[in-house]
């Protein structure tokens, strides 16, 4: 950790003169709204991410354990391309160059603590397409409101009351279970239960993207939104299994409203996996059955795994909101793509620094507790392996939780330094092991 107190140091000493004169309002310089549409866009973004856990208490250790007094970088660079082809058509490519690791290559915390980190590392850096996707928008009538660029999004206007069709290769979370304060790694929360329902377990390949299409219709309160993904061929890989052999649909509800003139939303999303995947208390029955390792590739066979979540997003005043998630999902199937979490519940808040004069900091604090099932607990104990859990035993087992601080400063328009700081308790579900810390430094532009 002394390695990125000392960056932090020298950072702030770099940023100072910067630093030191109050921001404006608006933090993303793709933020300003133009009632003109656009033809084209060009945008982008770099994050580099380095992280450090303490000298933790660590008796024993598994295949995807996390190891104290480490520390990994992770830098990605990415270009967003976009361009008209319709009125209320849009095709969007987004190259991106990845270099680097999570902490112990993303395994070791089922709530694990960066966002920019993929289950693919690599020493070099490397090009890949995440992204190369089309938008379909249906204006249903009324008055058009006016619609801000963003990365994946052109400029223009919109009718409330519209439908929106994409199709191709997209990230399921660019549609479905958003918070407007807890859902970019990049720019506030970087704990993957945080950004996300922990239980969601979406569809994606190793580096969180899929092939699929979602159905949205928005009304003036509601909206309801449908998708249909690939599954990898296998959990947790690289790889796509095309054809719609291995496929996921989700359903999501929003309900937005207004509460003394601040703004709301609760969504309900909904997920049913259909894939060749182990039963966790069978693939237990037969290692011992056989005095093998478990290995739940050994009992796959063609089931579903289902989940459901609620989220709530609440402005409380111009510069504070608070956020809600809880979910849950089945408990004697092995998770698919996400993350090992079976029940979840996560409160935060963020705070912009309007008030002390720093409009273009940001505060957030969350904390989470995540939670597996009994038939979970008695695989990893038996010497299974989750996604990115897996300590070889598991003789006290107890809910992950999960405490994390940031304090984002505001350097330019579109550039900030981010400390942050997650402190863990039973990492992977382990009362052995830990509590762990976690240091972090995040630096990102964007234009």
């Amino acid at each position: 950790m002394a390695r990125i107190i000392r960056r932090v140091l020298a950072c702030t000493i770099v940023l100072g003169p910067l630093l030191a004169t109050p921001g404006t309002a608006g933090a993303d310089a793709t933020e300003g709204v133009s009632a003109a549409a656009e033809h084209a866009a060009l945008h982008g973004q770099l994050t580099y991410v380095e992280q450090e856990t303490n000298s933790f208490h660590a008796p024993y250790r598994g295949r995807n354990s996390l190891s104290p007094d480490i520390g990994r970088e992770t830098v990605d660079a990415t270009l967003f391309i976009g361009a008209r082809l319709w009125a209320g058509g849009e095709i969007w490519l987004s190259p991106e160059i990845d270099q680097g690791f999570g902490l112990d290559n993303t395994v070791g915390l089922a709530g694990f603590p960066s966002g920019a980190a993929y289950k693919v590392g690599s020493k070099r850096p490397y090009l890949r397409l995440p992204r190369a996707f089309v938008r379909a928008t249906f204006n249903l009538g009324g008055v058009r409101d006016p619609v801000a660029a963003g990365q994946i999004q052109l400029a223009g206007t919109q009718s409330p009351q519209r439908v929106v069709l994409t199709l191709g290769k997209f990230s399921v979370t660019d549609v479905f279970d958003g918070s407007q304060y807890a859902h970019d790694p990049r720019s506030d929360f970087m704990n993957w239960t945080a950004v996300d329902a922990a239980t969601f377990d979406y569809a994606a390949d190793a580096w969180g993207y899929s092939v699929g299409a979602a159905l949205e219709w928005y009304g003036r309160a509601w909206a309801v939104r449908a998708g249909l993904f690939d599954l990898s061929d296998v959990p947790n890989s690289s790889h796509l299994q095309s054809g719609g052999h291995q496929f996921q649909m989700i359903l999501e509800l929003e309900r937005r409203y207004s509460l003394g003139n601040r703004a709301g939303r609760v969504l309900f999303t909904a997920y049913d996996s259909r894939a060749r995947m182990a039963r966790l208390d069978q693939a237990v029955q037969q290692a011992a059955a056989s005095a093998e390792p478990v290995d739940p590739a050994v009992v796959r066979s063609f089931r579903s795994r289902t989940g459901a979540s609620v989220a709530w997003d609440q402005a409380v005043s111009e510069s504070m909101g608070v956020f809600v998630r809880v979910g849950g999902a089945g408990g004697n199937v092995e998770a698919y793509e996400f993350t090992d979490v079976d029940r979840s519940a996560a409160l935060g808040l963020s705070v912009k620094g309007a008030p002390w004069g720093r409009a273009r900091d940001v505060f957030g604090l969350a904390m989470i507790c995540n939670r597996i099932s009994v038939a979970r607990a008695r695989y990893l104990d038996a010497g299974g392996l989750g996604i990115l859990v897996g300590d070889g035993r598991l003789p006290h087992a107890g809910d992950e939780r999960i405490v994390e601080a940031y304090y984002e400063l505001g350097v330019a328009d579109g550039s900030h330094l981010t400390i942050d700081y997650q402190r863990v308790r039973n990492p992977a579900y382990n009362r052995d092991r830990g509590p762990v810390g976690v240091l972090g430094l995040r630096v990102h532009t964007q234009f």
